[in-house]
C-alpha cells in the first residue's frame, strides 16, 4: 500500500506529508508536528532530486524522512527551550514569584506568625514576625497564596 501511494504521487507524496503534517500543527498546535512536517517536505526536495535513482526506493526514503525526523526533533527543542528561557516576563503565570521583593503596609496585624497584606488589587495571607497593623513588610518568598514577610 505504501508502496503504492509512493509510485501514484511520486515525489509529490512527502510534500503533501509535510503540508498535512504542518496544517495539523496549525489546528492542534504543540510545535511537535511542524518538526516533523519539515522533516517531510525536505525527504520531498531530496526525492525531487533522487527520484531516478536505484537506491532512492521508498524504504531509504523512509530510513532519511525517519533520521531527519529525529534531527529535526532535537534541533527544535533546542531552539524553543532557548527561546522561552529569555521572557521579559519570566514571572508572568507565577503570581506569587512575581511579588517577591514588593513592600505593603499590614491591612491585618500578624499574630501567632499570620497576617493579611493588600498589593494591587489582592489580600495575601503572609506568614512572619508578630508585627502591628500598618507596619511596613517586604516580601521575601512566595509558597502558592501564601507569602512570608519581615519587617524593614
Amino acid at each position: 500500500m505504501i508502496q503504492r501511494i509512493v509510485t501514484e504521487l511520486g515525489p509529490w507524496a512527502w510534500w503533501v506529508l509535510g503540508i498535512v503534517l504542518l496544517i495539523l500543527e496549525v489546528l492542534m498546535p504543540g510545535v511537535f508536528l511542524v518538526w516533523i512536517g519539515i522533516a517531510a517536505i525536505i525527504t520531498g526536495a531530496l526525492s525531487l532530486l533522487l527520484w531516478e535513482t536505484a537506491f532512492w526506493t521508498w524504504h531509504a526514503q523512509w530510513l532519511v524522512f525517519a533520521v531527519l525526523s529525529l534531527i529535526a526533533a532535537i534541533v527544535g527543542r533546542r531552539i524553543v527551550h532557548a527561546r522561552g528561557q529569555n521572557s521579559d516576563q519570566p514571572h508572568l503565570n507565577q503570581r506569587g514569584q512575581s511579588l517577591v521583593g514588593r513592600t505593603a503596609t499590614l491591612e491585618q496585624p500578624i499574630m501567632e506568625g499570620r497576617g493579611r497584606i493588600r498589593l494591587d488589587d489582592t489580600m495575601w495571607n503572609v506568614q512572619g514576625p508578630d508585627l502591628p497593623v500598618g507596619a511596613r513588610v517586604r516580601v521575601t518568598t512566595s509558597n502558592g497564596a501564601n507569602l512570608t514577610v519581615e519587617a524593614i
